[in-house]
């Protein structure tokens, strides 16, 4: 019996079985053992036991490279043009790295770098959190990450780092312990609304450059976390890891926290919050009001903005026609509250691109898409984010500005959504938002690398694919995330459907999807190395 992968410059065959394409499932979860894979359905096998089957079936696998002709119809010179730029990572899983420095999941991440390798992904993305590293002040426990980073370099793949100074909820990933005692007795270290409740998964911008943490400004606490990331990551720099993304606020983003509760059920997201109440904010806008002349216009925010899950139109400020947010207070707000968050960016990003200047890797920051409510007039979701955008202001050329001053990319969030899945009452266009940062970001020459919010979205592999290829197609694309979803029988197959088609725009008739009947026979993908997979 022969089983054949075959692998050329531009054909590869990969068995179903090994992928874990509909028979399999590569699964993730929690489990007494953590480097152990198990099933999430009864009747589905796991890699491992799938090749120990093999194995007592007299089967066994061999290597041998072997030539093969091309298949694939020449590309047009435009689409050439495109894939020769276009690299595709995947997110590995948020906790792949916690609990003490501990590797969640180690045999079914190992697993899923093989099936990724074979399948022509570039490289995975890889979450740092500073709340696993940093537990106690100045002193930092790499050795998670630097397993990752040996199971990726081992597996033939490149890394992108998110090194994140904020904490997850889900699943659970605090600050580190000493800044969150540090909180309990300053809460004014966080963010606040205007009902005056703390943000509590990352610090306020108010304190980058205050001493608030053990005699520490926040700035140069990063900073000892950026110079010992690469000082314990020295030999993988340039080499597997090629890109490091800056964590700029809320899930690494450069927003305020101004939509951190969630809509109530049933409804749609409203416009969110102003984050500027807590006392080193209020300070700042104490400071700017008496510098422009106008002391009264610094006692708070905006007293008739709506709240978190309320419409434009229940209060006055963001009202289309009339709104306080075209006033003369209004314009004086917006600018002061979206500088300090450019002004928090710049600091960040500075520090970045002035630490790892030295190496071969691109240093990356966050920029979300609050496109709700992107059809109105004042672009309400994007203002309380921080984003003075409006219908007749382009708020992020000064976004744009302060990442080419860094030489610095953007990522860009939200590639998977389009327009017509959006709900009709919310007024949004994603669609509209995205080429319009895009725009403003090639004015600039600022590259942008894409992400998408979530796999499953409706038609989201297609959007990702008009996004990657379009007039200006992007560079790097991180499709989110490694885990049992990813690898399940709903979507591994049409995620490996998605990457053979950005290599091989027109199928050929034999590489179309095959029905259950066929679905150990070979699958088509990108390129790689000759292969020939064996038994005997």
């Amino acid at each position: 019996m022969e089983v054949s992968v075959i692998r050329s410059s531009s054909q590869a065959k990969i068995s179903k079985t090994e992928l874990g394409c509909r028979d399999l499932r590569f699964c993730f979860g929690k489990s007494n053992d953590k480097n152990k894979i198990f099933s999430r359905k009864p009747n589905s096998v796991c890699f491992d036991s799938q090749i120990s089957r093999f194995r007592k079936a007299g089967l066994r696998f061999t290597l041998k490279a072997v030539p093969s002709d091309p298949i694939l119809e020449s590309k047009s010179p435009a689409t050439s043009k495109s894939l020769d730029r276009l690299r595709l990572f995947v997110g590995l899983p948020l906790d792949a790295v916690s609990d003490g420095n501990s590797v969640n999941h180690a045999r079914a991440i190992g697993a899923g770098l093989k099936a990724l390798k074979l399948l022509g992904v570039e490289g995975v993305e890889l979450p740092v959190w500073w709340g696993v590293v940093e537990n106690e002040m100045g002193k930092y426990d790499w050795s998670g990450y630097l397993a990752v980073a040996e199971m990726v370099q081992k597996a033939g793949l490149k890394l992108h780092v998110s090194l994140c100074f904020h904490a997850s909820s889900q699943p659970r990933i605090p600050l580190p312990k000493w800044v969150t005692k540090i909180g309990e007795s300053q809460s004014s270290i966080f963010f606040a609304d205007r009902s005056g409740q703390h943000y509590q998964q990352c610090l306020s911008l108010a304190v980058d450059d205050l001493a608030v943490l053990d005699g520490k400004t926040p700035i140069q606490v990063y900073q000892g976390f950026c110079e010992s990331f690469k000082s314990t990551f020295s030999p993988f720099m340039g080499s597997t890891i090629t890109g490091i993304s800056m964590g700029l606020g809320p899930d690494g983003e450069l927003r305020y926290p101004s939509h951190h509760k969630p809509a109530k059920s049933g409804t749609i997201t409203g416009v969110g919050e102003f984050q500027c109440y807590d006392t080193n904010m209020l300070n700042l806008l104490k400071q700017y009001a008496e510098a422009n002349g106008n002391p009264l216009w610094g006692l708070g925010g905006p007293h008739d903005a709506p709240t978190y899950d309320q419409a434009p139109n229940s209060n006055s400020f963001f009202k289309d026609h009339g709104g306080s947010w075209e006033s003369p207070y209004g314009d004086f707000f917006l600018s002061w509250y979206s500088s300090e968050l450019v002004s928090h960016g710049n600091r960040l990003l500075s520090i970045a691109s002035s630490i790892f200047c030295d190496t071969e890797v691109n240093v990356y920051g966050k920029v979300p898409l609050m496109h709700s409510w992107y059809k109105t007039r004042a672009h309400p979701s994007e203002l309380t984010a921080g984003f003075y955008n409006t219908a007749s202001r382009n708020g992020y050329e000064a976004v744009a500005e302060m990442f080419a001053r860094n030489s610095c990319k953007i990522i860009l969030p939200g590639m998977d959504l389009s327009d017509e899945h959006q709900p009709h009452d919310a007024l949004s266009s994603p669609e509209s938002l995205l080429a319009q940062i895009r725009t403003t970001c090639n004015k600039h020459r600022v590259e942008v690398a894409g992400q998408n919010l979530a796999s499953g979205a409706p038609g989201g592999l297609e959007q990702i694919k008009k996004n990657m290829l379009g007039e200006n197609p992007i560079d790097l694309f991180t499709y989110q995330r490694m885990g049992a979803h990813f690898f399940s029988p709903e979507h591994f197959p049409s995620f490996t459907e998605f990457v053979r088609s950005l290599s091989q725009p027109e199928l050929h008739p034999d590489d179309l999807p095959s029905d259950e009947a066929e679905a150990t026979e070979s699958v088509q993908t990108s390129s790689d190395p000759n292969i020939h997979l064996q038994t005997a």
